[in-house]
């Protein structure tokens, strides 16, 4: 708010981290870090968009994208996933866009971002509802096993996680899901239920009639959980070094 205070808060983030970018003021400080969240959410939903186009015309979006990535200039790498998670990406956008009609501005842009990646966890259940018809099955009365419920690896937060929507729409069609992540025992949904995750065991995997990558954990092997799972949606790409017969059980995002 003032010179002095931009002083003491340059001097006390000084304590905690290398470079601070001091700015003229707190309006300016909200919106740089809205723009990083919302740079990634529009690149994101950028990826998504090329996936489902690559889906319909049987394309594999990870190989364009690796293929893409050797460009040493001009590029940057992001994937497509589930759907986006976490306490900032997923929510940021919004109330920017809110906040801009107080300007008597559309952020369009960044609205239509929004609606592509919302519209991930439905592509999801697509591709479950694909993988089941190929074994001949009906989604309702499917057992089908969520592996992760965390927004992202190797960590116990799944606030905002696209799991719950991917759950949601599953057991909507009558299946039934069961969870199972390593660092999250019991967990709420955005609708206020209380779950409790499974251990992930070979007669789990072996019992169910599909399991769904949600969240790449570093802890899955998921090598067994191809050899096991009758069939495997995997919308990380983290059975990439899979190859062979069991290939052909896996469906990719």
């Amino acid at each position: 708010m003032t010179e002095a205070c931009t002083e003491l808060a340059c001097a006390f983030y000084g304590q905690i981290t290398s470079t601070v970018v001091p700015v003229t003021s707190p309006d300016a400080a909200e919106m740089t870090k809205l723009f990083e969240n919302i740079f990634r959410a529009v690149n994101i939903a950028l990826v998504n968009e090329l996936a489902l186009l690559c889906d319909r015309m049987s394309l594999d979006v990870w190989e364009v994208i690796d293929a893409a990535a050797t460009k040493p200039y001009g590029f940057m790498r992001f994937t497509p996933g589930p759907g986006l998670g976490g306490h900032c990406i997923p929510i940021d956008p919004f109330y920017l866009t809110w906040r801009a009609r107080s300007f008597d501005l559309t952020t369009r842009f960044i609205e239509l971002a929004g609606e592509i990646n919302t519209q991930m966890p439905r592509h999801v259940h697509d591709l479950v509802v694909r993988s089941l018809n190929r074994q001949r099955k009906a989604l309702n009365g499917s057992l089908i096993l969520l592996l992760g419920v965390a927004y992202k690896p190797d960590v116990d937060d799944y606030r905002e996680s696209p799991a719950f929507k991917v759950l949601d729409l599953l057991e909507a069609d009558g299946a039934r899901v069961v969870a199972c992540d390593p660092h999250v025992s019991v967990f709420e949904s955005h609708h206020g239920t209380i779950y409790t995750t499974e251990p992930l065991t070979d007669e789990l995997l072996a019992s169910c009639d599909c399991a769904v990558i949600i969240t790449n954990h570093s802890a899955f092997d998921y090598h067994h959980i191809a050899e096991l799972a009758p069939a495997v949606v995997d919308t990380r790409n983290a059975t990439r070094h899979i190859q062979g017969p069991l290939r052909t059980k896996i469906e990719l995002l």
